[in-house]
């Protein structure tokens, strides 16, 4: 039997096309490697010669040679031509290596293009819905709300939660979901302690009722999402339509249209929700650009991005965009005031990026859903807002004297 000789140590490069215009009828050098494995209907013979590879194949009774490209066999560096071949490689490495930059840059513009357009999209919106207020509010606020917490509980049936811990069934989630996105409504026409009484009874009610045993880790979780979703949102109702004070002081109020409210509509709560939302954008925005421009030390382990300087530089935004519009809106009417209004914003919303991420992080998830394009989920867009709003209510309710005004 001839003796066998194996190829897998040789390094294959790829042939330049004009290796197919090799002449069939050419000689081989007494050199060539000749590579054979004999089987059961033809015999298989494989030459490599130089830069050149055929296959030589015999079937039973009949022989034939074809000229087939194969590969380029690389054994010594020493090798006629072996320098050409290398730099053919390693231009061609960097051409494809370009083309994978040159792609993962458009992708990154491409993703800039949608965040940028939706966040536009969506803070229009938003400020439209704020300024009309009442159950325009709710019924957005409600809607956020819904998909909020269908995300939240999605998170919480992933691989990565549900690993350690007892998950709810899918019917106790899709009623906590429902109970969650009817509580604004309740909160505005009925009073927060209402809506919450009442849906912590009947969330413990749907636990009980399940088949099997109902386990601590599926009541734990469940009410969690109840108090994080569902109870928090709803300051943001009682911030915006609770505070119904007007705003004697304000400019903008003076000059508003009397189809539109007039003087009235400018109220306290309008006021205060306008200057908190506004903070949060200017507290992410402010802290993003620091971070990419000055950041080095990481914040905390649950989210490696965030660093001390964008934290700083964030917080100084945040502040300073409160005061500014304290002395456009007139309102709070100190200087302090203000000043503790930023804080108030940039603790909670970093408070609440921090919640989500520490959620996500367990789940083994990079965004909480794929609602928003460019943005991802919902808890994505709205995590910085979900304490600020029991925040901002409590320190305009109980501290500011007179609602601040």
């Amino acid at each position: 039997m001839a003796p066998f000789v194996r190829i897998d140590a040789i390094k294959p490069i790829p042939l330049s096309l004009a290796t197919l215009c090799a002449c069939p009828c050419r000689p081989f050098a007494k050199n060539a490697l000749v590579l054979t494995r004999p089987l059961s209907k033809f015999n298989l013979g494989l030459l490599l010669h130089g830069r050149k590879s055929v296959i030589r194949m015999r079937l039973r009774g009949v022989s034939g040679r074809r000229r087939i490209v194969v590969a380029v066999a690389r054994a010594e560096p020493d090798q006629v031509g072996e320098s050409d071949a290398d730099q053919g490689v390693d231009k061609g490495h960097q051409s494809s290596q370009q083309g994978e930059t040159d792609m993962e840059t458009q992708q990154k513009a491409s993703q800039l293009r949608k965040r940028i357009v939706f966040g536009l999209g969506i803070g229009i919106s938003v400020g439209g819905v704020v300024l009309a207020g009442g159950w325009v509010f709710t019924v957005a606020l409600t809607s956020a709300v819904f998909a909020g917490s269908r995300e939240y509980f999605e998170l919480v049936r992933s691989r990565g939660i549900a690993a350690g811990m007892t998950p709810p069934p899918r019917y106790v989630s899709r009623v906590c979901s429902v109970i969650c996105a009817l509580m604004p409504i309740l909160t505005l026409y009925f009073g927060l302690d209402f809506s919450v009484t009442s849906a912590a009874f009947l969330v413990a009610i749907a636990l009980l009722l399940q088949r099997g045993n109902p386990r601590f880790s599926q009541l734990s979780s469940t009410i969690f999402g109840l108090f994080y979703c569902g109870y928090l949102p709803c300051f943001w109702v009682k911030l915006r339509c609770g505070l119904a004070a007007p705003a004697l002081h304000t400019r903008i109020g003076a000059a508003w249209p009397i189809l539109l409210g007039g003087q009235a509509h400018w109220t306290v709560g309008l006021v205060a929700t306008l200057t908190s939302i506004s903070s949060i954008i200017a507290a992410d925005t402010y802290a993003f650009l620091g971070g990419k421009a000055f950041g080095r030390t990481p914040l905390t382990s649950i989210s490696p991005k965030k660093t001390w300087e964008g934290t700083v530089v964030g917080l100084g935004g945040c502040i300073a965009t409160s005061v500014i519009l304290s002395k456009i809106f007139c309102w709070p009417s100190s200087l302090l005031s203000a000043i503790a209004l930023g804080f108030l914003n940039f603790f909670g919303s970093v408070f609440g990026d921090l919640t989500e991420s520490m959620i996500k992080r367990d789940a083994g998830v990079k965004d909480s859903g794929s609602l928003i394009p460019g943005h991802g989920g919902i808890l994505d867009r709205v995590d910085s807002y979900i304490f600020t709003g029991a925040l901002v209510y409590s320190f305009v309710k109980t501290i500011l004297p007179l609602y601040g005004v």
